[in-house]
């Protein structure tokens, strides 16, 4: 089911955080100066917004962000830039050619190891050859050999483990150890923090070239999340741009919710989602929070929402034929759009549409932050 937590007793208005514009100025600098960058494009479906009866609706499109159909680049980019930075004495302001013009042989010896769902690994895999370095990928049971043979593609090996996407992070950060590869998680945990830290950085280049690229300000995020961290990224350096007021719903897969439950249990621990994650959304189907993202969206989301599949799928068919600009959105990327959606149209949502205040004064954005990484589900979805 569908469910809503309103985050009254953690939330904190004013709060300093490492992550705003000012600081992700530097960041997006870092990625304009890799080959193929280009500013993914930011929609204004105006014939959606009628139909839903809001006054806007802005759509992120993430899916041609450097070839790689989604988001993940940007924060495995710019971390493994950054070892690379602090491993050859480069100043904190550093380009992509900076990192070229290092002892090339030194960086093939570099081997980055991550676990993904596919589009992390895939960023990973990616920044890893354009950087000069090698890349270890593991994915749970279960991944689509798509997404395995678009990692083996960027030149990294791929392992295929038998369990589940949290003890698959537990196998890379062993083979890490034991191999002295370099471990570049996307989730935090006590003692790793550095690292995932960055690629929370390197996500921020997003809300950098939303602010320039309109001067509406929304009323309303949808922001997905797994682990989290795109989400906290993004949801404090949302604060420091639009202000407390901006209404910001970190949105989950149901059979996934570890933050949900995480806000929900108000204890202060973290709370993983137990048993056999079944969900299509596989980008949003981890079962522990990154401790770093927790500690940020407790304290500056609004609403913490749980949605199921059939409601990303209704976004992959809004976006697919929104009666605007077409977009190809996967079951991850459309998630968010499925949920404003469901709230504006679905009767049995009234009572958490009325709790978000969504309306015709809302001014809502959302992040497609994939497209059709599973092409044989998005046609059976789509047609």
């Amino acid at each position: 089911m569908n469910q809503l937590y309103r985050n009254t007793e953690h939330r904190i208005h004013g709060l300093a955080t490492p992550y705003g514009p000012q600081a992700a100025a530097r960041v997006r600098a870092f990625h304009e100066s890799i080959p193929g960058y280009a500013m993914s494009p930011l929609l204004s479906l105006e014939k959606l917004a009628h139909r839903l009866g809001l006054g806007a609706f802005l759509l992120k499109d993430e899916s041609p962000r450097f070839g790689l159909n989604s988001f993940k680049s940007l924060g495995g980019s710019y971390c493994l830039a950054s070892v690379m930075r602090d491993r050859f004495g480069l100043p904190e302001e550093f380009t992509f050619a900076d990192i070229l013009g290092t002892d090339a042989q030194a960086r093939a010896k570099m081997v980055f190891v991550t676990a993904t769902d596919g589009n992390h690994g895939r960023g990973v895999a990616w920044s890893a050859r354009m950087l000069g370095a090698g890349a270890r990928v593991y994915m749970p049971s279960g991944s689509r050999e798509e997404r395995v043979e678009n990692i083996r593609k960027e030149g990294a090996e791929v392992t295929v483990t038998a369990c589940d996407y949290d003890d698959t992070v537990r196998m890379a950060t062993k083979a890490a150890q034991e191999k002295g590869w370099i471990l570049t998680q996307d989730t935090a945990w006590s003692g790793y923090t550095d690292y995932p830290a960055r690629i929370m950085q390197g996500y921020q280049t997003i809300g950098e070239e939303i602010l320039s690229q309109t001067e509406c300000v929304p009323t309303h995020i949808f922001l997905q999340a797994g682990v989290g961290s795109m989400a906290a990224s993004l949801c404090a350096y949302f604060r420091k741009a639009y202000g407390e007021e901006v209404c910001i719903c970190v949105v989950e897969a149901t059979a996934a919710d570890c933050l949900y439950q995480t806000a929900r249990a108000g204890d202060g621990k973290m709370h993983a989602t137990k048993g056999n994650m079944q969900t299509m959304m596989a980008g949003l189907c981890c079962g522990e929070p990154c401790t770093l993202a927790a500690e940020i969206l407790l304290k500056q989301a609004d609403f913490f929402v749980t949605v199921t599949d059939d409601v990303a799928a209704t976004g992959m068919r809004t976006l697919a034929r929104n009666g605007d600009t077409p977009v190809i959105s996967g079951e991850s990327g459309a998630a968010t759009t499925g949920l404003v959606v469901r709230l504006m149209e679905d009767p049995q949502m009234q009572e958490m549409r009325e709790a978000i205040r969504l309306g015709p004064d809302a001014r809502v954005l959302c992040l497609s932050t994939e497209g059709a990484t599973d092409r044989e589900n998005y046609a059976a979805i789509v047609g």
